[in-house]
């Protein structure tokens, strides 16, 4: 079987920048569709799969499901507001929030429709909130209505602005309870899940994907200088490359696949704020998501709260040139993650 494969270890090593030394070495297996890491896209695409009565295998470096992106963000549904018409992030954004609102009613994963403000402190960010109520409007999101100060604030006591877009479809939801319910479905339907497994790698033997696989523990006891063993090399019918942030350098290892279809990557990370009153729980300062008119490289600093009240500002957004290869297929969070950390500030 595919596991005891995949965790055999072969004493000999092979250099990583040159794979074509390591293909005819390591021992070969055959998959139907292989999806490459377990965050919340990989889960969905594995559970469609499954239900379509596929064969689906899950290849993940963490020992678990959703350790990096999936598990670090704001666990906020989006209206479908910020794209540009026509776009396919709007389109999908737009029917992907009434079908996860559908997903999570009927399996009762807990979430809130609590609505977003989107606020304007100045004058001159008030053309920017109507570009974006008329692109919202375009994009077909439902119920979208601009408020003058004294309405957002009657909605709001503790906010200032001079003008507000509201978006009553947004809201909030625990991202763990949905994923764990992912996993569910496609276990049940048969999906495998091989978890401290990296792919680091692949090749095309004609139109035959071949990926490049190792345990994790090698991968992380690797010097980078010596050579690196693969454990296995896996020729599934079907890949999917979810593996979020590592998705642009894992796919320019794939030797043989056109390197200019693949979009350039950008990296950045940000903290978030906990507010840790005592009382910030049982009585937080706002009942709805506050944003900012968005800026360069993100929404901007907003305010979000969770299922249980704790109430979050952020992320910011720290600008960094690059990750290490091997942090890529690590999945390290500290470097990958958009959105990696929480600080707690004490407000009066």
């Amino acid at each position: 079987m595919l596991k005891r494969d995949v965790v055999r270890v072969i004493k000999r090593r092979f250099h990583l920048p040159k794979p074509s030394e390591t293909w005819r070495n390591a021992p070969k297996e055959k998959a139907e569709c292989v999806v490459i890491g377990a965050g919340i896209v990989g889960l969905a695409v594995a559970r469609e799969l499954s239900l379509k009565g596929k064969e689906v295998l899950v290849l993940d470096s963490a020992p678990t499901f959703g350790t990096a992106t999936s598990s670090r963000n704001s666990e906020v549904i989006h209206a479908g507001i910020y794209y540009p018409s026509n776009s396919l992030r709007a389109r999908f954004c737009v029917r992907g929030r009434k079908l996860l609102y559908h997903y999570c009613s009927q399996r009762g994963i807990p979430h809130n429709q609590i609505g977003k403000l989107i606020v304007a402190t100045g004058t001159s960010e008030i053309p920017k909130l109507n570009q974006l109520f008329n692109r919202g409007i375009q994009n077909g999101v439902e119920n979208l209505r601009m408020l003058d100060a004294s309405e957002a604030i009657k909605m709001e006591p503790e906010l200032h602005c001079v003008k507000a877009l509201l978006s009553p479809a947004s809201g909030i939801l625990d991202s763990h309870s949905l994923m764990l319910s992912l996993v569910g479905e496609a276990e049940t339907n048969g999906a495998t899940f091989s978890y401290n497994t990296a792919v680091i790698g692949g090749h095309l033997e004609g139109n035959q994907m071949v990926l490049h696989v190792c345990e994790t523990k090698t991968l992380t006891n690797w010097d980078g200088n010596t050579p690196l063993q693969l454990d296995l090399l896996l020729m599934p019918k079907i890949v999917v490359n979810s593996s979020g942030l590592s998705a642009p350098t894992l796919a320019k290892r794939f030797h043989g696949l056109n390197t200019a279809i693949i979009p350039p990557a950008y990296y950045a990370r940000g903290s978030y704020f906990i507010l840790s009153n005592a009382n910030s729980t049982r009585h937080p300062p706002f009942k709805h998501l506050i944003y900012p008119v968005p800026e360069e490289g993100g929404l901007g600093v907003h305010v979000t709260l969770d299922l249980d009240g704790q109430l979050k500002f952020g992320p910011d957004v720290e600008w960094i040139p690059h990750v290490p290869d091997t942090t890529n297929f690590l999945n390290k969070c500290d470097y990958l993650s958009f959105e990696s950390s929480s600080r707690r500030c004490h407000f009066p």
